[in-house]
């Protein structure tokens, strides 16, 4: 095996997925003190002095105390290169977590133990099972009252269509939580509430055949509570399939509680053997393998404004086959130009190292000077090919947009533009007004309080959001239509994209259908194309 071929072997890439508070960003963070990526956790919540999350970067999330970018965060442990992409957890951004996804490998999935399978966690897995994405369940805060556990695996059963398999099953939960039975080893792990933030923490193991030295550590209630559901366990859940796991078909379950770092590191190692190398990735010409193709990537998110002194805006690809050296040069296929790619970076939250190589499966930030789209294609010189396109989501709340300095014009264009082109927004002029005006659509209403706040923050350009009684958009597919003789409807507006590409928005559903009657060989699609 040569050099390439070694390191895209170890590497691992996957996202974590959750509904708000289900844990996701404190779990993430457990993570990267496994891996040494940082010595301290911070805290989420609490006051303005409080350390923050490792992963919220953006002002906005700091003071909300939520995550509404997706980060990248890498990290070494145990002779594995991990690529994580933490994802916003609220569902007003679940755009940007539907992105995510796509660079992804793989899903860790976090449950609150004492909530169980939530709206936004149901979404985000069916986007998992849509793609066939391998997913891993961690059920988080059993140090808290948690849901009886057989309720819990059904909920995820029947919710999200999944066969469940647990490799550890806990005992007790809240103030009775004792620890895991490792059901492979037939071990007990006692919990013991570690010093937060830390990484030490006592984990003694005993044999479940210790009976004398079980009862002592969990006491006879609890022992004879956990051979019943042993047995009961042994029945009823699905066999253990690497094969269904990898396939998406089933999905291994694993019990702890980040906070306390009680069963992370035991799931950390789990999931390690079980998560596959980078996978293959669909291009136009067919499959493109990683370890035996050359250099290609995609485009799968743009941020701007991540660093307040540079002002400058970055291009997140994940690498999809071969090796990226930072002298080399490469093809743009969207652009159609050779270039070499600048300021090539790993980013860890808020904090960067310039790389002089990285391999598939990696995720890097280059800078990106206003030429690089989402869904964009990297490739060698010689060669041109695309990746699938990433679906941009129909929004389904729309407002106008008012500056309030007209002398800001400027400003505000390339703050609303730059915005956009990240993909959290998307932007909107109207036709046949004459007015420069400009419509924006958003998939979750708390997106226009961060782009009023990004606009007056990063280009300090204040604006008036006007709330406007269209929900439902659809893209024209045929080629160069005629909008002037489209028949309409009293409810509809005819716009177009960042793209140019002609949009209609309805107030009512039922508009939509009245126009393609209307307008004989029209095609309307509810996804854009990016």
């Amino acid at each position: 095996m040569d050099k390439i071929e070694q390191e895209i072997s170890r590497r691992r890439t996957f996202a974590i997925i959750s509904h708000p508070d289900a844990g996701k960003t404190t779990l993430t963070e457990k993570f990267l003190l496994y891996g040494g990526a940082i010595n301290l956790a911070g805290s989420v919540k609490g006051k303005a002095t409080a350390r923050h999350a490792v992963s919220d970067w953006m002002e906005i999330e700091k003071e909300r105390g939520i995550s509404v970018t997706s980060s990248v965060l890498q990290f070494e442990y145990d002779g594995y290169c991990i690529n994580i992409l933490d994802t916003p957890g609220h569902q007003d951004f679940s755009e940007d977590t539907y992105r995510t996804l796509m660079a992804a490998d793989s899903a860790v999935m976090v449950i609150d133990g004492g909530k169980g399978v939530e709206a936004q966690t149901r979404k985000l897995f069916k986007v998992c099972v849509m793609r066939k994405i391998p997913i891993f369940t961690f059920i988080n805060k059993m140090d808290r009252d948690a849901n009886d556990t057989f309720d819990l695996l059904d909920e995820i059963e029947k919710e999200l269509g999944i066969a469940t398999c647990p490799v550890n099953w806990p005992i007790g939960s809240g103030k009775e939580f004792k620890g895991v039975y490792e059901r492979a080893t037939r071990t007990i792990h006692s919990f013991s509430d570690t010093e937060k933030g830390t990484k030490e923490g006592k984990d003694s193991v005993t044999s479940l055949d210790d009976e004398a030295a079980v009862m002592d550590q969990i006491g006879s209630d609890a022992y004879d509570k956990l051979q019943e559901e042993i047995e009961l366990l042994d029945g009823a859940s699905a066999e253990f399939d690497l094969a269904k796991i990898q396939a998406g078909e089933l999905t291994p379950v694993f019990f702890g509680s980040a906070l306390t770092n009680f069963g992370v590191e035991v799931f950390l190692q789990h999931f390690l053997k079980m998560t596959q190398t980078p996978l293959a990735r669909i291009s136009d010409q067919g499959s493109v393998d990683p370890a035996t193709r050359d250099f290609s990537a995609f485009v799968f998110k743009i941020q701007a404004n991540m660093n307040k002194a540079h002002r400058d805006r970055v291009a997140f690809m994940r690498i999809c086959s071969g090796k990226y050296d930072a002298s080399m040069e490469v093809r743009h296929v969207q652009g159609g130009k050779v270039m070499r790619l600048s300021q090539p970076q790993q980013i860890m939250a808020d904090s960067r190292k310039i790389l002089d190589e990285a391999y598939a499966g990696d995720i890097i930030g280059v800078f990106d000077p206003g030429i690089f789209s989402i869904g964009d294609t990297l490739c060698m010189p010689k060669e041109e090919f695309r990746y699938a396109g990433i679906p941009t989501f129909a929004p389904e709340h729309f407002a106008r947009v008012r500056q309030m300095d007209t002398m800001k014009r400027k400003q505000f264009v390339k703050g609303i533009t730059q915005i956009a082109q990240e993909g959290a927004i998307q932007i909107f002029k109207e036709l046949d007004t004459g007015l420069e005006e400009i419509i924006v659509g958003v998939v979750g209403v708390l997106q226009f309080d961060v782009l009023k706040y990004r606009l007056e923050n990063e280009y300090n350009v204040d604006i008036k959001l006007e709330p406007l009684p269209y929900e439902h958009i659809r893209w024209i597919e045929n080629e160069n239509p005629d909008l002037g003789r489209l028949v309409g409807t009293s409810d509809m507006k005819k716009v177009t994209d960042l793209k140019e590409r002609p949009l209609l928005l309805f107030v009512n559903p039922w508009s939509v259908q009245m126009v393609l009657d209307r307008n004989e060989g029209l095609v309307l699609s509810e996804f854009g194309r990016s």
